[in-house]
């Protein structure tokens, strides 16, 4: 009887499970992707880089950052196996003593809300800090950090090998005052396993989820752009950077994040009661 009773508690749980899960995937279409099944350098049709040291504006990329992120180099950024990879070298190149990529699609794709995920495996070396995140573009002007708004999707640094962080960054809520509005999860061997990160944005709350785990959320506060700026379309950023003070010394390179894919899906269009004209489903 206890047997029968647990099979159709977990039937019931699975069935509840399917039952949100099919809701959600009603709710989106899928917008737009990369699986990476090709080799060689990342899609040029959907991905860029950010070169450089981040001088002379943001030296060391506003974050005390020892790589020189490379454009088009097969040794920092690669499609092999369907993976893409990003990897961090210790080796010179110029002034800098480590090198890596940071794919972006600014200028090839940007969103404004939907849901983002990127499966990914992650470096665990103790001096790497590999990211996914999101910035807004706009066509006449270079971004302004922090009062336009950033997006962290998964940041991880190998000082906190376990621990995976969601964030955004304004105005008002920003690391510098230490009032950022953050959020995190325990999550062991991420060098060994692949998780998916993702995220839910639309015009009043983002929330950050783990292989489906909803973990944080933040909510439009109503103070403006200075609390929340989250309304222009933002691009995607993939990276790995090397970072002071984190035990680089004892770390082994080369240091890898692998992305098996990267998906952004967007809300349905719902037909009006009238029939055939088409209009936004409301968040």
């Amino acid at each position: 009887m206890k047997s029968k009773w647990r099979l159709t508690v977990g039937a019931a749980v699975i069935a509840v499970s399917l039952v949100g899960y099919c809701a959600n995937a009603q709710r989106y279409r899928l917008a737009w992707s990369d699986e990476f099944d090709y080799k060689g350098l990342p899609d040029s049709t959907k991905w860029t880089y950010d070169v450089g040291d981040g001088c002379p504006v943001f030296c060391g990329w506003g974050g005390n950052e020892e790589q020189y992120y490379t454009f088009k180099r097969t040794n920092n950024a690669r499609v092999e196996s369907g993976y893409l990879v990003i990897e961090a070298h210790q080796e010179k190149f110029g002034d800098a003593d480590y090198t890596s990529a940071r794919v972006v699609t600014r200028g090839k794709n940007e969103w404004l809300y939907g849901k983002i995920e990127v499966r990914a495996r992650l470096p665990a070396g103790s001096g790497t800090s590999p990211a996914i995140w999101m910035l807004p573009y706009f066509d006449d002007r270079p971004v302004k950090l922090p009062e336009d708004g950033q997006l962290d999707i998964m940041v991880h640094s190998g000082a906190e090998v376990d621990v995976i962080h969601g964030m955004v960054h304004t105005s008002a809520y920003n690391l510098a005052l230490g009032t950022e509005r953050m959020g995190h999860i325990q999550l062991s061997a991420v060098d060994k396993r692949f998780h998916t990160f993702s995220i839910e944005w639309t015009p009043t709350k983002i929330e950050w989820f783990v292989d489906g785990k909803k973990y944080h959320k933040v909510v439009d506060d109503g103070t403006g752009k200075d609390g929340w700026p989250f309304f222009n379309p933002f691009y995607l950023i993939l990276n790995v950077s090397v970072r002071q003070g984190q035990g680089l010394e004892s770390t082994d390179w080369p240091q890898r994040m692998e992305i098996d894919f990267v998906r952004v899906y967007q809300r349905k269009p719902k037909k009006r009661p009238q029939g055939e004209e088409f209009m936004d489903e409301g968040f």
